[in-house]
């Protein structure tokens, strides 16, 4: 997008980033509890000039026949645009392991994996992220610490064996500019060990789509870089 276009768009209050990576790989749409339409995610993405967008509506809303109409949707609109268009989804880490079952992954670009129930304790958090990495359709864990100013923090030996998890498992951890997560010396320690971050909106109106600037301000603040964000080929 050149400097024109932004300064059009800027005027009909469009909010337009001006990102070193412009990518958001966790939004909603219709299909789950978003309020707009995969066509509408793209247009905002766009606008604000993002080389990289995925969609990632909720597992237990897109199933059966509907899940078929949601990848079809996005692979439509995705191949009419300038922007690369993923088609991912986010599944609800449960006591019985991720929602997403293999052949819904296989159909997938990647699969988001994030606690979203209440628990009591960091413990039964951290429990329940270590069923996601070591699930082999899980590539990234979405908002990792949401929960702690509510239910506690774990000590470093904690975070450190799921560090050790996500390392020997090849998995990615979302920097979440929505929910500002994980904590900057986590981040600092998966740029140390390899191990790959996102950026992520987790925008459920189109306009949200983009809002990535305090994910990729604590990412450079931790010294992170273009080979440590797991989608660097699309940027």
């Amino acid at each position: 997008m050149d400097i024109l276009s932004r300064i059009v768009l800027k005027s009909l209050g469009v909010m337009v980033n001006m990102l070193e990576f412009p990518h958001d790989v966790h939004t909603h749409t219709v299909f789950s509890d978003g309020v707009g339409s995969i066509a509408d995610n793209i247009a905002f993405a766009e606008e604000k000039g993002l080389k990289l967008l995925g969609i990632t509506d909720h597992s237990h809303y897109v199933v059966g026949k509907v899940f078929n109409r949601y990848v079809r949707e996005i692979r439509r609109w995705g191949g009419e645009s300038e922007t690369t268009v993923l088609a991912g989804i986010e599944g609800n880490i449960t006591p019985n392991g991720v929602d997403v079952p293999d052949f819904v992954a296989r159909k997938l670009d990647y699969v988001i994996a994030s606690v979203h129930e209440w628990l009591e304790t960091p413990g039964e958090y951290l429990e329940l992220v270590k069923l996601a990495l070591v699930d082999e359709n899980v590539d990234v864990i979405g908002h990792f610490g949401a929960n702690f100013p509510h239910i506690g923090f774990p000590t470093i030996e904690e975070l450190g064996e799921v560090l050790e998890l996500a390392e020997a498992n090849g998995k990615a951890f979302e920097i979440s500019s929505r929910y500002r997560v994980p904590e900057l010396e986590f981040i600092r320690e998966c740029i140390r060990r390899g191990i790959k971050l996102t950026f992520a909106s987790d925008a459920h109106f189109p306009g949200w789509v983009g809002n990535v600037g305090w994910s990729e301000k604590i990412f450079k603040k931790a010294g992170g870089g273009r080979e440590d964000l797991l989608f660097a080929e699309f940027l």
